[in-house]
């Protein structure tokens, strides 16, 4: 006669096996993958890390569109060029949706822009870009702010007199202060003590997105809510990063402000919100806007300040490349003080050298999920609404069917037989689709306005008696370079 032990283990075994069939049953109608087991999916074949790497390996064996499982939820992976611009262009409304893990959840609190999908995100999106055109993007008004902090840039390594110094943190002030002025309406100085809370708490949670905490948060997200460790951290960081937008929007209902002249995305926000004022479909208000604040430094700070400290960081590794650089800026700028985004047209190799520090350093890695809005296909894979779609944006970097050398950093990829810039298409680092990148312009014209300057002023050397670079990268929600050292040496 079996034990109330032994009736309580055969029930278990029943109730996993039952969920194993239904998982087995699930898999003929996805694309294919590796074997889901009950309650632990497949994460652990990739040591519950959704690294790209371990994703370019999924493809290897199954195909470059295929099934992962996170418990008993699937995951469509998108693998090399062509299935990521597909899956992402084919039908771009059937997959403009955005999944609300429990983590994203918790960070995003399903407000603002990157983490809403449907109605609200439109609505939030199409603010965000509004703002950006009506304060001057593509035009000469943002980029005088971004020149500002070219020039605070460059007098911080001026000061260094060629002694060893780490550029991290410099670099990451100066590309927040831009997102500062867009956003405030200000720039803060290095010794603010809220900017460098804001600088370390945004640095903490990007540290933990995209990790196995993350991953563990969202399996067990009631268990995991209350571990202590990474993972209060990131959510004290999110709760920091939210007290100090509704300051700043406090403060600027507090002073005068136009909303018929606004001077930053606050200032423009909070007009919208006037002017909607009895629209009942209208999503406009002070928590979407505080949420919306968050987005901007999330995914504007982060992304393009680490992309400068890979191109600092090349330029060391690839002197000769940084000699080129410089002697094309010196033969097109002659003795003029001003570098304009314009003059990329006029300077193929550096433009082809900043393309290949976003191609190469691919710091966003893997794109974050879409999801299914509707009933669609995906490379001939029918696909049901509600469906997480992860495009790996390193395998279309890094994919060598489209590129030479993808595993080498070579600025040939972007240059013609002529020396001529050309655009390709597999470069793909802002994403594809309904949810490109909305700062992408604002990215492009920090990334060449701060390296010229840069390039223009300095030669970046390693210090003496270091021989060795570390190129490796540490991962996170983006592959940020390991800390070093280099000398600036005024030109």
């Amino acid at each position: 006669m079996l034990s109330l032990f032994g009736i309580f283990l055969v029930l278990v075994a029943s109730l996993v096996f039952i969920q194993y069939l239904k998982l087995q049953w699930a898999t003929r109608r996805l694309p294919p993958g590796p074997t889901p087991f009950p309650i632990i999916g497949t994460l652990w074949q990739m040591n519950f890390e959704f690294s790209h790497e371990n994703l370019m390996k999924l493809a290897q064996r199954h195909g470059n569109i295929c099934t992962i499982w996170v418990g008993h939820f699937p995951l469509i992976v998108l693998n090399g060029f062509q299935a990521v611009k597909e899956g992402l262009t084919a039908h771009p409304e059937d997959v403009s949706g955005r999944l609300v893990s429990p983590f994203y959840k918790r960070v995003g609190k399903e407000k603002g822009i990157i983490f809403t999908s449907g109605h609200v995100w439109k609505q939030q999106r199409r603010i965000g870009v509004m703002s950006l055109k009506n304060l001057g993007l593509g035009k000469k008004g943002l980029e005088s702010r971004i020149h500002e902090e070219a020039q605070h840039l460059s007098e911080v390594f001026a000061n260094s007199k060629g002694q060893p110094l780490d550029p991290s943190f410099h670099i990451i002030l100066a590309v927040s202060n831009v997102i500062c002025a867009v956003v405030f309406g200000h720039r803060f100085s290095e010794e603010d003590k809220t900017f460098q809370q804001l600088i370390k708490k945004t640095n903490d949670l990007l540290r933990v997105g995209g990790g196995v905490w993350h991953n563990l948060y969202d399996m067990f997200p009631s268990l995991m809510e209350h571990c202590p460790g990474p993972l209060q951290k990131a959510f004290s960081s999110v709760d920091f990063l939210h007290s100090v937008a509704r300051n700043e929007i406090r403060n600027h209902k507090q002073n005068e402000w136009s909303m018929d002249d606004p001077q930053d995305f606050i200032d423009f926000y909070l007009a919208q919100i006037a002017k909607n004022t009895g629209d009942p479909t209208s999503t406009l208000d002070e928590s979407n806007l505080v949420q919306s604040i968050f987005d901007f430094f999330l995914a504007g700070t982060e992304t393009t300040a680490t992309t400068m400290r890979w191109a600092v960081l090349y330029m060391v590794a690839y002197p000769d490349i940084q000699g080129k650089v410089q002697k094309e800026l010196d033969a097109v700028l002659g003795s003029s003080q001003l570098i304009c985004y314009e003059d990329r047209k006029k300077m193929p190799y550096t433009n082809a050298v900043i393309h290949e520090v976003q191609r190469f350093a691919n710091i966003v890695a893997v794109g974050v999920p879409r999801l299914s809005t509707k009933d669609t296909t995906l490379l001939g894979f029918p696909v049901p609404k509600g469906t997480i779609i992860l495009p790996n944006l390193s395998s279309t970097l890094l994919d060598s069917k489209e590129w030479e050398t993808p595993r080498r950093f070579n600025p040939g990829h972007f240059l013609d037989q002529d020396g001529n810039f050309v655009n390709r298409e597999a470069f793909l680092p802002f994403s594809a689709g309904h949810r490109v990148c909305l700062g992408e312009q604002l990215a492009r014209m920090e990334l060449f306005i701060f390296f010229t300057r840069l390039m223009r002023t300095f030669t970046f050397q390693l210090p003496e008696g270091v021989k060795e670079i570390n190129m490796e990268s540490i991962k996170g929600l983006t592959l940020l370079p390991h800390p070093y050292d280099i000398c600036a040496v005024p030109r």
